[in-house]
């Protein structure tokens, strides 16, 4: 089977034919139909991320799938071959970016018959980030105001249309072309971040989740309320200025979690959430994907076709 393949930190992956793998007792046997591409893909190939994901080469690319069953473990119940599913795979172990991909059999969750497994695909790990973030950690509430920063970016374009599914304010920072993708998506007002300063027009919001970090970051605390909170996505938060503020802030570390994937699948078919795709790109064509991902200019999912 074809599979892309990384034979070492920051070598440019490689397109290989492996051998199928094996499956254990509680597994199945994936044949993938699509794969999205995430921003923690170009960290694994960097290495920056070494000390808490580490890889084993050669390592197949990829968490995020969807595909029909092929084949089920002797101990998997519940599941038969060619039944239409998703998966967020565990990133050490890898493995999305190929034709036949091993998942535990925890970690799946149906895919509605009227749904493409290009929208499915592209799932996992953005809305799952989303869903963790904004409910489980966040705890948002209906009447809550939220704001969300690269609403147009994948992460944030499943979080503006949870949390307005759950009845909260939303405020999304955006630009570009992003700026009409983020109001199309629900957004109560959208900020355009190259020509407007957020922090002088927002005050005494909820909640902000952090996609960006850094003067991004920093700034964030200012428009929050007394005891809001700040969760971020690509660093952990400055204490000593959340402490400043009387606010809380958390780094979100998103894992691979089947009940959660399960719960966000049936909001999604229940809320009519919509999977933004930036673009569709064969496998044989990986390189341009990939520097899609790298860039940070996509408008939503990148996703890999395999069939």
């Amino acid at each position: 089977m074809k599979a892309v393949r990384l034979d070492g930190y920051n070598e440019a992956p490689v397109i290989r034919d492996i051998a199928i793998p094996d499956i254990g007792p509680d597994d199945v046997l994936v044949r993938v139909h699509a794969s999205a591409l995430n921003p923690l893909d170009v960290k694994l190939h960097s290495g920056v991320l070494q000390d808490y994901f580490p890889l084993e080469f050669g390592y197949t690319l990829g968490s995020d799938l969807a595909g029909t069953i092929e084949a089920v473990g002797a101990h998997v119940t519940g599941w038969s071959k060619g039944d239409k599913v998703v998966a967020r795979l565990d990133p050490v172990s890898g493995g999305a970016f190929s034709e036949l991909a091993c998942v535990p059999a925890t970690q799946l969750a149906s895919v509605p018959a009227s749904m493409s497994f290009e929208t499915a695909a592209g799932i996992p790990t953005a809305a799952g980030t989303a869903w963790q973030a904004l409910f489980e950690i966040g705890d948002l509430q209906v009447g809550q105001t939220v704001l969300i920063h690269a609403g147009a970016g994948g992460v944030g374009s499943f979080a503006i249309q949870l949390a307005r599914a759950v009845g909260a304010r939303v405020i999304a920072t955006a630009s570009g072309d992003g700026i009409d993708i983020a109001r199309t998506l629900g957004a109560d007002q959208v900020i355009d971040y190259r020509n407007d300063d957020f922090a002088e027009a927002l005050s005494d919001v909820d909640l902000v989740l952090d996609t960006i970090g850094g003067e991004t970051q920093q700034k964030s605390f200012g428009v929050l309320r007394r005891d809001g909170r700040l969760l971020s996505l690509v660093a952990p938060p400055d204490e000593a200025l959340a402490s400043a503020h009387h606010v809380t802030a958390s780094f979100v570390f998103h894992m691979s979690d089947g009940a959660r994937l399960r719960s966000v699948m049936t909001s999604i078919g229940t809320n009519g959430i919509k999977t933004l795709i930036d673009q569709t790109v064969p496998l044989d064509e990986f390189a341009t994907a990939f520097a899609r991902q790298a860039s940070g200019r996509a408008r939503g999912k990148i996703i890999l076709t395999m069939v």
